[in-house]
């Protein structure tokens, strides 16, 4: 767990979005949320709330205890799996 800051209760905070996704269409829903995050990427200096953003690959989440049991269903009866 990320350290709070005692002086301001600032923190590192995690959002997960579990996507069923080609590499493309997930790299495409990362660009959409680059831009909410930093609608202004040619800014000077840091954003005024640091942030990072990344994708795992399908072989790095485990499915079965990720949470995302639910989207792997959704996925099998859509017949996308």
């Amino acid at each position: 767990m990320a350290p709070t800051n005692p002086v301001n209760g600032k923190g590192t905070y995690e959002i997960r979005i579990g996507l069923w996704a080609s590499l493309e269409q997930a790299q495409a829903v990362q660009e959409r949320l680059m831009a909410v995050l930093c609608p202004e990427p040619e800014h000077a200096g840091p954003c005024e709330v640091p942030w990072s953003i990344s994708l795992a690959p399908p072989d790095a989440v485990d499915e079965a205890g990720s949470g995302y049991e639910e989207l792997v269903v959704q996925a099998k009866i859509e017949g996308s799996y």
